[in-house]
């Protein structure tokens, strides 16, 4: 068993709807009526493990149907076919068309997800706060306690500001009356900078075990510079020195470096990896969630893989996205692709249930070739995702842990910045061809950065960390025809607030284009 954070074992804690205040604090009136240091939080155990609670809402990333899934399947990267009978549920298809409804349930999973991490962090917030009115027994750290739960807060805001844009910000958690209001997206902007301002100076910088999973001061960096980075979509005005800024902090700071391998950072014990600045602790036993293995291998995988259960046959590359990779690139590896074997890596995988108009016929043959992402796609049609190691008898959830926030992509981030002040930048070229001539042996440096290439660039290397779609806004393509998209208009870069909460009787306002 890995050594996690105690934090992320096993907390749960009442969820409940945003919208629903009232509710939250009745299920739980005699609870919360009144905290004490008599009756709770009487060791630095306890508080530690009263946080686990807000981040544990972090595990749904790993998982399929919310948050992480549309963000990646209404990118280029990652299409879900409709595979016979499996994945009938045309959801999917259109995410990736950008045709996403109100009522699709993955868009209000994101949003119940994401909310129940805000309404998680407002009751600790809420609690401490009382703690301190009462004055006795504190832990002479209780401030940092609630500066890191509104860094974690800010986060949640943060992929609430990127995917839907204009939303209700709560931050109140037993005001029975309250009826949550959309705000334009730029005050959603402005609200998690001035929170993330007003918390660095009390979030801890000590980079080790005790703070790994947790948001600390560079966590909280790295999340400012992704801010930052993105201004210019969020408000209509770019930051980008604010971004260098916060990129110097982390990288002047030394805490963190390339790892030499670029897979070393998605291998089962990952957890050492010197590039992960926050990043989600997962566990097979104890911190459930991670399933991407079954999200994306052929049924007959199981038998690479000695798998306790079979997979769904799902989540594929596509063609164009994968062909972007050169052969001597060690991150093409991040694809499964061509005929499948056991795990004797002899005997081959067979389908008898593939279509009879295959033509490759029973063998399991994963091309990067997609006939259709409609009914009627080839059962073995797709290239997998192979970026995160598979042990050899995992179970349905892995043991990878998997990051949030990585050191490659803060070079990255800061190159750009550069080279959208100045297109010639030879510092924001050294800093690409520092990420890139990882993957290639021997170096295989860009001469020169274009929208084209550095777009392109960090498709390669941040493959599966949900961050595509948002790149591809930030470079203006996002709307541009694919092979499976016909094209979109530019109000689709926001996702529609689902309809189910506006059941609640809130005063919400649906986003453009829905």
């Amino acid at each position: 068993m890995k050594n996690i954070p105690s934090l992320f074992k096993h907390l749960a804690f009442p969820v409940c709807l945003l919208l629903a205040p009232a509710a939250c604090t009745n299920l739980e009136e005699d609870l919360y009526d009144r905290v004490t240091p008599d009756t709770f939080f009487k060791t630095e155990k306890d508080f530690a493990a009263a946080i686990g609670g807000a981040y544990t809402q972090l595990y749904l990333l790993g998982s399929h149907g919310g948050y992480f899934s549309v963000q990646e399947i209404s990118s280029d990267e990652i299409a879900v076919p409709i595979r016979g009978s499996d994945w009938g549920n045309d959801e999917w298809y259109r995410a990736h068309r950008h045709e996403m409804m109100p009522y699709d349930p993955g868009v209000n999973s994101a949003w119940n997800n994401l909310y129940a991490g805000v309404l998680s962090c407002n009751r600790l917030i809420y609690q401490f706060e009382q703690l301190k009115k009462e004055g006795s027994g504190l832990p002479a750290n209780l401030d940092a306690y609630i500066a890191e739960i509104r860094a974690l807060r800010a986060l949640f805001y943060y992929f609430l500001l990127d995917s839907f844009g204009n939303v209700p910000i709560v931050t109140n958690f037993t005001d029975d009356n309250y009826i949550a209001s959309t705000i334009p997206r730029a005050q959603v902007f402005d609200f998690v900078e001035q929170e993330l301002v007003a918390v660095l100076p009390l979030l801890n910088k000590t980079v080790d075990a005790t703070t790994y999973g947790k948001m600390n001061y560079y966590a909280a960096k790295a999340l400012q510079a992704k801010l930052y980075l993105n201004a210019g979509v969020y408000t209509g005005t770019p930051r980008l020195d604010d971004c260098l800024a916060a990129c110097d902090e982390i990288i002047n700071a030394g805490h963190f470096a390339l790892e030499g391998q670029y897979h070393d950072n998605f291998r089962t014990n990952n957890q050492g990896s010197s590039e992960f600045i926050f990043a989600v602790p997962f566990d097979e036993n104890f911190a459930k969630g991670f399933n991407l293995h079954m999200m994306t291998l052929h049924y007959a995988s199981q038998a690479t893989y000695n798998l306790q259960q079979q997979p769904w046959n799902g989540y594929c590359s596509l063609q164009e996205f994968y062909d972007m990779h050169e052969d001597a690139d060690v991150r093409k590896k991040n694809f499964i692709a061509g005929p499948q074997f056991a795990a004797d890596g002899v005997t081959p995988l067979l389908d008898q249930a593939a279509e009879p108009d295959d033509p490759d016929g029973p063998q399991v043959n994963h091309t990067p070739e997609i006939n259709t992402i409609n009914t009627g796609a080839l059962r073995q049609a797709g290239v997998r995702i192979g970026k995160y190691e598979f042990k050899s008898g995992a179970t349905p959830d892995l043991d990878n842990d998997m990051p949030v926030f990585r050191y490659a992509d803060i070079l990255l981030t800061k190159a750009e910045a550069l080279w959208r002040k100045d297109n010639n930048s030879t510092q924001a070229l050294d800093l690409v061809n520092q990420v890139r001539n990882r993957a290639f042996e021997p170096d295989q440096p860009f001469t020169t950065l274009t929208a084209e290439n550095l777009l392109a660039e960090r498709g390669r290397e941040m493959f599966y960390e949900g961050v595509r779609r948002q790149d591809q806004i930030r470079f203006g393509v996002y709307g541009n025809p694919t092979e499976f998209m016909p094209g979109s208009a530019p109000c689709k870069e926001l996702w529609p607030i689902p309809s189910t909460q506006f059941l609640f009787g809130a005063n919400l306002q649906q986003n453009p284009c829905y």
